[in-house]
């Protein structure tokens, strides 16, 4: 994506911006848009397989969207030729739901698979909100930064690749981007900040940084977002979150539009979510907590001992398409990284130790194919989304199921297949019969070992009811207005629009 400041700088100016010669504009495009490679899955049509599940208050009075041309008419011209320039035509099922709702201003609760098109699920409707009404405030005023929507994500990369998107969908109008995020340059973001800005996104700890040095104020937000909402409050986000939406300047959650969007929302995390969300509408696409479909999951037990030769020899059954192997440690990642490397396999690595230029240095590596061998910890699970990923094999198994289904969605991304290699042994027995569950609900082959591991450790029992990891599918408000979407009519295969592939 386009570098932040240049963004910036296209954007300063206001008005003006839009009276620069069709030449900059067009530079401009081509730029932002160099990353759109118009990859179609090719079990585009099973999105008509998925279900969708609605609840809340007049859930079902926004239709969905069968084409992206159905909304364009209520966009403006802007944002209309940015939908077209991204080629998207055919919304994925969670912007199929999420965008109509999304343009009334209703409040979303959302669960949907990685890889489902998140990111313009959200975006896409507050940025037409944004550019209905003028900022109140002049860019250039002498205090904070008041932006009018505020993304929150638990990462960089995350952030970094919501960013693009945003820049994208905003490009040919007055609205400014920008990120902050921990382990960047502190002096260019405040610089970028002072220069104005209605979409921001921010993981927490910067964010509340920069609210601590009165360099942001939340006074004038309209749109919160919190993707990936249940990692945040996993990873122990959940004080710095409620100080951000409760305790701040932000307006109270009747005076703006609150979305959340994760791939899973365990009935705990729903409880707490539904503290920021106003007369919300829930809604669930395709079976929470799970893998996609177009996923083949393969589970082998496989010594700890015995994992690199099993590695390497796997591996000299697969010639081509790009391959990510989740480790556990850091340590195990730099190790494995050496063993393939010294082996002659052409591998990088990213975990939390590595450096900013270094973690896109190896994800840039990556997705040209010099190194298409990606060994990574769950720092790379959250946002990556690379067309190419083929292959994802889990060296170390997750200590919880809702993460290995994180790291099993970096591939078959958007109807797209892939396949899913996990090492399992006695050390991973607690999850057991998570994992085996999840295996059948998913219809994929469950190893009669692993009910047998279950069985042993006692963790099938009540297994059934948790669908996968801790996630359930019901609104915790009650069921009574929870309706399944009939299935609809076949559409032929259409470019889909899907998060930007630009984050890891």
């Amino acid at each position: 994506c386009v570098d932040q400041e240049v963004a910036a700088r296209a954007r300063r100016g206001g008005a003006a911006m839009l009276a620069q010669p069709a030449r900059a504009l067009a530079a401009e495009a081509r730029e932002l848009f160099s990353t759109v490679t118009g990859t179609v899955g090719i079990n585009f049509s099973k999105y008509d397989d998925i279900k969708v599940e609605r609840s809340g208050p007049e859930a079902w009075a926004q239709a969905p969207m069968e084409t992206f041309a159905d909304i364009m008419a209520t966009l403006p011209d802007f944002l209309r030729r940015s939908v077209e320039l991204c080629g998207y035509k055919v919304p994925t099922p969670v912007q199929k739901h999420a965008v109509p709702i999304g343009l009334a201003e209703r409040d979303i609760m959302c669960c949907a698979q990685t890889g489902s098109g998140k990111t313009c699920a959200f975006l896409l409707p507050a940025i037409a909100r944004l550019a209905v009404a003028a900022p109140p405030d002049a860019y250039e005023h002498p205090g904070p930064a008041l932006p009018r929507m505020l993304v929150l994500a638990p990462t960089r990369e995350l952030a970094t690749q919501i960013w693009g998107e945003a820049c994208k969908l905003s490009h040919g109008s007055t609205l400014r981007a920008c990120q902050v995020y921990g382990g960047a340059d502190i002096r260019g973001q405040l610089r970028l900040l002072a220069q104005g800005v209605d979409i921001l996104v921010a993981t927490p700890g910067r964010l509340i940084d920069f609210i601590d040095r009165g360099v942001i104020s939340l006074a004038q937000v309209q749109v919160l977002c919190l993707d990936e909402a249940d990692r945040m409050l996993d990873m122990g986000f959940e004080p710095q979150i409620r100080r951000i939406v409760e305790e701040e300047d932000m307006p109270p959650m009747e005076h703006r539009q609150t979305f959340m969007f994760s791939a899973t929302f365990p009935k705990e995390i729903q409880r707490l979510a539904s503290d920021f969300l106003n007369d919300y509408i829930f809604l669930a696409v395709g079976r929470v907590g799970s893998a996609a479909s177009d996923i083949t999951q393969k589970v082998d037990f496989v010594d700890d001992r015995d994992k690199v030769d099993y590695l390497t020899r796997f591996l000299n059954t697969i010639h081509e398409g790009l391959i990510l192997v989740f480790t556990e440690t850091k340590r195990q990642a730099d190790y494995l990284e050496d063993c393939l490397c010294r082996d002659g396999y052409p591998a990088t690595s990213i975990h939390g130790d590595k450096s900013q230029p270094e973690r896109e240095a190896a994800l840039s590596s990556f997705k040209r194919g010099f190194t298409p061998i990606l060994v990574a910890t769950d720092v790379a699970a959250r946002g990556l989304d690379v067309s190419d990923v083929m292959l994802v094999v889990n060296f170390d198994m997750s200590k919880a199921v809702d993460d290995y289904v994180h790291r099993v969605g970096r591939t078959g991304r958007c109807g797209n297949t892939g396949t899913a290699l996990t090492f399992f042994n006695d050390r991973n027995r607690s999850c057991a019969g998570e994992l085996y569950q999840l295996l059948v609900d998913s219809k994929q082959e469950a190893p009669e070992w692993l009910w047998a591991m279950a069985q042993r450790a006692g963790a099938l029992r009540g297994v059934s009811d948790t669908k996968g990891g801790k996630g359930g599918r019901t609104d915790v408000r009650g069921d009574s207005a929870r309706v399944r979407v009939a299935k609809p009519r076949a559409r032929p295969t259409a470019r889909t629009a899907t998060d930007a592939d630009d984050a890891w």
